[in-house]
């Protein structure tokens, strides 16, 4: 049973994700670079896309949160200024956005999207590290193996359409019994370190600077032994 799909790791160590080299649908303006690691129901999907040189794209054709692992993108909305996405930092594209897309060689950055056919809803919203964090809510002490976290998250993307959540999230250490995932998640860990634990007694090691994707139903656990902050989509998923 799928439990975390590992995207990319930052110490460049090897992982055993399968990528398929396949478009999001005919309009997808990566369509030459897109490799995808999974994709499911509610037609999300998450990989990676390595790129370098300019696009002009009239209407981006759905929502893609982009997390740069190297390099450089700058992204150009219509009548508006450059935003430059560096490593280490991300920004959701809305669909129906008018963009220029420019990227240096070397560029490549992980990618969790979300299709719909809704009506459009273009523009940029960046994910900083630097979030604008409230207190959010803590775990139950049912699934809990040890003292309730404290966390903290700054949404700053909804979609109601897609049913789809985007923003920052931090916690103190915590550890978690393993469970069904409640939601298709995707996460790029921003600080800390978090050992994703599943039944057969797999851990799967993720830190900062590392991406990973766990899917709706798969079981996991979580522990963390220091602070952890992370980029997150989330996306409910009809049963």
């Amino acid at each position: 049973m799928t439990t975390a799909v590992m995207l990319h790791r930052a110490d460049g160590a090897p992982f055993t994700t399968v990528f398929r080299k396949t478009p999001l649908g005919k309009a997808d303006p990566f369509a030459q670079q897109r490799e995808i690691a999974w994709d499911g129901p509610e037609a999300m999907a998450v990989g990676r896309v390595s790129f370098a040189g300019e696009l002009n794209v009239s209407s981006f054709p759905h929502t893609e949160t982009m997390v740069v692992v190297e390099g450089e993108l700058t992204l150009t909305e219509a009548g508006g200024m450059p935003l430059v996405v560096g490593p280490g930092w991300g920004i959701v594209v809305g669909r129906g956005t008018e963009l220029l897309v420019q990227a240096q060689s070397g560029t490549r950055f992980v990618f969790c999207s979300a299709a719909g056919d809704a009506a459009p809803m273009p523009g940029l919203t960046p994910l900083r590290p630097d979030a604008d964090f409230k207190p959010s809510a803590t775990l139950p002490a049912e699934v809990l193996l040890g003292p309730a976290p404290e966390c903290r998250s700054d949404n700053v993307f909804t979609d109601d359409h897609t049913q789809t959540l985007a923003g920052t999230w931090d916690s103190t250490a915590y550890h978690r019994i393993i469970r069904p995932q409640g939601k298709n998640e995707f996460m790029y860990l921003v600080a800390g370190s978090v050992n994703f634990a599943s039944p057969d007694g797999g851990v799967l090691a993720a830190s900062a600077g590392d991406a990973l994707f766990v899917p709706k139903g798969a079981p996991v656990g979580w522990e963390s032994r220091d602070h952890v902050a992370k980029f997150y989509v989330v996306q409910a998923v009809l049963d």
